[in-house]
């Protein structure tokens, strides 16, 4: 192989560890945000399941891995060093076969997972008193935005303990719909309705959840594609170079 095709391919070696640093640092940030975020949907399944916090370690570690795999593949391509080169080429192979593996797992396990989440969320709402600032105010966060109100439908919450313990017509502040008359508008806890109709929203938040989600999973799902392809022409480029090291210079590697 020319000199002149070997220094393509080191510094489009080089391009391609930089961007797979930069998605692996996505990948982080996306985990790390599933794991501290208390203003969306994500809150209220995180509190009520460990699947949500295992996944956001998961996608931490995936993450950090990948960025740490871009820095070791970027020296090894500048300075040519084939050990770098030959486990930077076994690391991106383990962590796509890791890949590879989780997706057809979750989208194998897609209906469980959906049944969980309806069960955690009625499970909410029937136990829902308005005093658990994290899982119930992001319930009522969801439920005010996407201006909808229970599961599958408003009858979830004839479930609710409070409501079905108390004389008084209660409903959940956050289900009211400001466009109908009633009592005044708060954001969290029971409101009292003295009309005969109750002014709520009529639509459950299932559909708009999953739509929520499914929105959410495709960006993650095109950093992960992305992700992937840089892994697969990184192994090429790595095992190119690699060969083409006849014998290694440690004089290049700067010395601290």
């Amino acid at each position: 192989m020319g000199k002149g095709c070997i220094t393509v391919i080191k510094y489009f070696l080089f391009l391609f560890n930089l961007l797979f640093f930069i998605f692996g640092a996505l990948i982080m940030g996306f985990g790390l945000w599933v794991l501290f975020d208390n203003q969306s949907f994500i809150a209220v399944l995180q509190e009520s399941s460990d699947t949500v916090k295992v996944a956001s370690y998961i996608l931490i570690a995936v993450g950090s891995l990948s960025m740490a795999m871009g820095f070791f593949g970027c020296i090894g391509a500048i300075y040519e060093i084939r050990c770098l080169l030959g486990l930077y080429f076994t690391c991106l192979l383990l962590i796509l076969i890791a890949q590879v593996t989780a997706g057809v797992s979750i989208y194998l396990q897609r209906e469980p997972l959906k049944y969980e989440m309806a069960k955690i969320l009625k499970d909410m709402i029937i136990n829902y008193t308005g005093e658990n600032r994290t899982t119930e105010h992001t319930w009522d966060y969801v439920q005010r935005t996407m201006k909808c109100c229970g599961w599958t439908s408003p009858g979830n919450w004839s479930e609710n303990v409070l409501i079905k313990d108390n004389s008084e017509n209660l409903y959940p502040c956050s289900c009211r719909n400001e466009s109908l008359p009633g009592t005044d508008i708060r954001d969290v806890g029971m409101c009292e309705h003295l009309s005969s109709e109750t002014p709520i929203y009529q639509t459950g938040c299932a559909a708009s959840v999953e739509k929520w989600l499914l929105d959410n999973c495709g960006v993650i799902l095109g950093i992960c594609v992305g992700v992937a392809v840089i892994q697969l022409l990184g192994m090429i480029l790595s095992m190119c170079l690699c060969k083409s090291v006849v014998q290694e210079d440690y004089t290049k590697v700067p010395k601290y």
